[in-house]
């Protein structure tokens, strides 16, 4: 990474631990601090529009969208001014998620050339052939894997059948808990590397509903959740009609994320890019635990949209 244009360093380049798909290192210079991201170009399931990211941050940013400033990138490296804040802790507070819907419809309102349109990706059906290698190379997920493999049958033809009313926006696509800091009890949004079009309805749902639930999916807010799209009127949006299509795109993104982990833990080597081994077992964990749970309550997450 040629990072001259950022300053003379004042210290070593340090990694911050966590990425759940890249790699994020601060450096800080005589220039000031910046967040170094090192992007996972190895296995990624689709490949990054660096170029046209940088464009949409950069809209993003002279819009007011609190954000940190985009500085500079390449064909597998982001770089931004660093900002200190807290984690967001789902669920976030009421007044938290009315900004978080407020800024969704000021980004959705955001003049930006995109040239592709929405590329919906066919989810993968070779989860039985996944669970045997899981059992032969003893992975210790193995056998929740196996007991579960009719269920990631049911929801990857969910996620490819679900009809999508529109519009379709350009959008971050992923504002999630683990994507937003708070200062002073208010949003910064962060990890714009994945924006593109998206279906509304799939935006809107998978931001609120991360928003409104804890870790799992037994404590689930309605009044958060409601916040996040009362702030989006309140912002000038308007709301797509109510279905399923609302939790389509989070749950077809969390089923595409656990099987790439997957793919990561039976290859069971030390990469040299994205998340640390350990980490890629309990995100396929997570899924196998808790995909399942999200799936069967899908009527429930209707009743949210009132």
């Amino acid at each position: 990474m040629n990072l001259s244009h950022l300053g003379v360093p004042v210290g070593p380049m340090i990694r911050v631990h966590g990425g759940f798909a890249n790699r994020m290192y601060r450096l800080d210079t005589d220039d000031g601090s910046f967040a170094v991201k090192e992007l996972n170009l190895v296995d990624r399931r689709w490949p990054y529009r660096i170029k046209d990211v940088l464009r949409f941050e950069r809209a993003a940013f002279a819009a007011g969208i609190p954000m940190p400033e985009p500085i500079s990138a390449d064909h597998n490296t982001l770089v931004h001014r660093w900002v200190d804040g807290g984690k967001a802790e789902a669920p976030v507070s009421a007044s938290y998620a009315f900004e978080i819907g407020e800024i969704l419809a000021r980004i959705h309102s955001l003049d930006v050339a995109w040239s592709d349109a929405l590329i919906e990706e066919q989810a993968s059906r070779d989860w039985a052939e996944l669970a045997v290698q899981a059992a032969a190379t003893g992975q210790p997920w193995a056998a929740e894997l196996a007991a579960q493999v009719e269920t990631f049958l049911a929801i990857a033809r969910f996620v490819d059948t679900c009809n999508r009313p529109g519009p379709v926006v350009l959008t971050h696509r992923d504002i999630q808990p683990w994507n937003l800091l708070a200062r002073e009890g208010r949003p910064v949004v962060l990890d714009w590397e994945l924006s593109g079009m998206l279906d509304l309805s799939g935006e809107l749902g998978s931001t609120a509903l991360s928003l409104a639930k804890g870790p799992g999916v037994d404590d689930i807010r309605p009044a958060i959740f409601r916040s996040v799209l009362d702030g989006y009127v309140a912002g000038g949006g308007t709301l797509p009609p109510p279905g399923p299509s609302w939790f389509a795109f989070i749950i077809g993104g969390w089923l595409g994320h656990t099987r790439w982990n997957i793919l990561r833990c039976l290859a069971g080597v030390e990469a040299s890019t994205g998340p640390d081994l350990a980490l890629s077992h309990e995100s396929v964990r997570d899924g196998v635990r808790g995909l399942p749970d999200l799936f069967c309550r899908l009527p429930d997450l209707e009743a949210l949209l009132g």
